[in-house]
């Protein structure tokens, strides 16, 4: 929605990572646009603003961040970069919702901030559901008609859109669950606070956090030179572990073709 909200389609190009879930790009290729992808830090696995200008182009038309396992990319690099070439950006905090960079929330940080109520996110529904941000009025609009189908006034359809309308018994858990959602979002941060004091010693890497930012922690996130090794570990004591995006985006057939490749 966000991307039709733009008028981003074929020929386009939109800059995001390729380590992320695929929905990120997936919705790119959908729209017959070609997403571009810039590599990631090693420490806090979110974009790295120094690689974001050699991948410009004249067809750039976004850039897309994504805020992994619960703490916003470098938006406020992110943002004058984009300022400077005159580049709307889209932040992708489906994983950091309840985040904060330097004071900002999550989904306050660019044009369009677009978050997820999947279940298993920092405030999560018990089905499908997710919401849009924008201080831009004429965006707003744009985008209330493309979740009706392009509807504004009944029947009558100017914009090309879709179904994006959010169950009502979705809504009313997300309203009770927000009420609770502060109190969650300090817990989530004491355990993570635990466990970076409890492995400090350790050659386990959590990810690294700013100076600035904070973490709703979706998913506590560590580095390990032994993965499969800790986590058969794991397994052996009942602590469930996962290797998330084992396979990055740009090594996946649904994107074989859209990434130049040398």
């Amino acid at each position: 929605m966000a991307l039709m909200a733009l008028d981003i389609g074929p020929g386009d190009e939109v800059i995001t990572v390729p380590y992320t879930w695929i929905s990120t790009a997936e919705v790119v290729a959908l729209l017959r646009a070609k997403p571009v992808f810039v590599d990631i830090k090693p420490d806090t696995f979110n974009m790295d603003p120094n690689l974001i200008e050699a991948a410009i182009t004249p067809n750039t038309r976004a850039i897309m961040p994504v805020g992994i396992y619960g703490q916003c990319a470098d938006m406020s690099r992110i943002n004058a970069i984009a300022e400077k070439h005159g580049i709307p950006v889209i932040e992708d905090a489906a994983q950091c919702f309840g985040a904060i960079l330097r004071g900002q929330k999550a989904c306050s940080l660019t044009l369009i901030g677009c978050t997820s109520f999947f279940p298993s996110k920092p405030l999560g529904c018990y089905g499908n559901g997710g919401t849009i941000f924008t201080p831009d009025d004429g965006l707003a609009d744009k985008l209330r008609q493309i979740r009706i189908h392009g509807q504004k006034v009944k029947h009558q359809h100017p914009l090309v859109g879709i179904n994006g309308r959010l169950d009502t018994i979705q809504a009313a858990i997300l309203l009770e669950k927000f009420t609770v959602f502060p109190e969650e979002v300090t817990l989530r941060q004491e355990v993570a606070s635990r466990y970076n004091s409890l492995l400090s010693a350790s050659n386990l890497h959590p990810q690294r956090l700013p100076l600035g930012f904070t973490s709703v922690y979706a998913q506590y996130t560590i580095l390990s030179e032994d993965r499969d090794a800790l986590s058969k570990s794991l397994q052996a004591r009942g602590i469930p572990s996962v290797a998330y995006y084992a396979r990055p985006l740009h090594l996946q057939g649904a994107f074989f073709d859209l990434v130049e490749r040398s």
